[in-house]
């Protein structure tokens, strides 16, 4: 029976990513029918970054987590010691997990069970990892309290996993494809703690639209940056998120010099350009090759160039780039850069 409710979700989910709805839209959509056949108390659905495998946005069931807990669940995220965060599971290519089966230690000393879960009464979760053809692009985090999640729910959720991560990354490509980034440049000084101490004028509007998209979602990305840049030996982190139009911005967090040891500053740019082009490399599912060829392209580069530069033959060249043409859906050069570049809105 579970078998065919599964089939069934998976030709809606696939019904509602043909009708270009946006990433937060069809996830929203898509929660709606998952909580037919599997009964959660709240579900946190997540976007992520495919190269940093960093939260991008979230999407949450009517019943939300509660605003002063969203911080603490993005600094968990982040924790180098959460053996199940989203990212380590995509890392390890563990496409599902269920708290109950955790060992342990590992349940012992989860943050997002001690500092979330447990103070909100919740007992039980399975989280699940949405992918298309080797790419983590969102994965969820379902969860209830009372009963274990049955063997039943677990095969159905993996069931209908694939559907969701194609989906995602259908709407992913719509979205940046066919909005053009807008936003003027803002810097947020952020306390170690995670407590906004400054910002320019311009951070309002980028925190009016990261909010449009999940309430306090704004104040959960400033820790996310501090969290990432406390458990990074570079001292700086990256991570490209969108808002609540859908539209993606990069974000950039170090250590602020002679500002205090425990000030951490982040600006923010609306995505574009090479930002973007490596997202769409991936969601495009370009070869390694392939996107070498299209960076070539793109820097406007002949073949015989290209086929220089890459060590091949024009041939080979000539190879990649038709190859690149029917996976991207375009039958020149000049569609190929429109298409893989996106540019900013013009500023009036």
């Amino acid at each position: 029976m579970w078998e065919e409710r599964a089939y069934a979700a998976r030709r809606e989910i696939a019904g509602l990513a043909a009708s270009g709805l946006g990433v937060s839209d069809l996830h929203a959509e898509a929660i709606r029918v998952i909580d037919r056949d599997v009964k959660t108390e709240l579900t946190c659905w997540a976007t992520l970054d495919p190269e940093s495998l960093v939260i991008s946005a979230m999407t949450s069931s009517e019943v939300r987590v509660p605003v002063e807990y969203e911080p603490l669940l993005a600094n968990a995220e982040l924790s180098p010691d959460e053996t199940h965060s989203f990212a380590a599971m995509a890392r390890r290519a563990e496409l599902l997990t269920r708290f109950s089966d955790y060992p342990r230690n590992d349940r012992d000393r989860s943050r997002r069970y001690r500092n979330v879960w447990r103070p909100l009464g919740v007992e039980q979760e399975v989280r699940v990892l949405f992918t298309a053809d080797g790419t983590t692009w969102g994965a969820a985090g379902l969860v209830r309290s009372g009963l274990v999640f049955s063997d039943r729910e677990v095969e159905y959720l993996g069931a209908v996993a694939p559907a969701i991560g194609a989906a995602t990354r259908l709407a992913v490509r719509s979205e940046i494809s066919n909005r053009l980034a807008t936003g003027q440049p803002a810097i947020v000084i952020v306390s170690d703690s995670g407590n906004i101490r400054s910002a320019t004028g311009s951070a309002r509007e980028w925190q009016e639209r990261l909010n449009a998209l999940e309430p306090g979602w704004f104040v959960a990305m400033m820790h996310v940056m501090v969290a990432g840049v406390r458990n990074t030996h570079a001292g700086v982190f990256r991570a490209r998120i969108r808002d609540g139009r859908g539209q993606w911005a990069l974000l950039q967090a170090s250590a602020l010099i002679g500002g205090g040891a425990d000030a951490v500053a982040v600006s923010i740019d609306p995505a574009a350009g090479e930002q973007l082009t490596t997202l769409l490399f991936a969601a495009y599912g370009l070869s390694p090759r392939e996107r070498d060829v299209c960076r070539e392209v793109i820097a406007g580069h002949s073949t015989a160039d290209i086929a220089g530069n890459l060590f091949v033959s024009q041939n080979t060249v000539q190879d990649h780039l038709k190859s690149a043409f029917a996976k991207v859906g375009v039958r020149s050069r000049g569609e190929l850069v429109a298409r893989l570049q996106p540019r900013p809105a013009e500023r009036a």
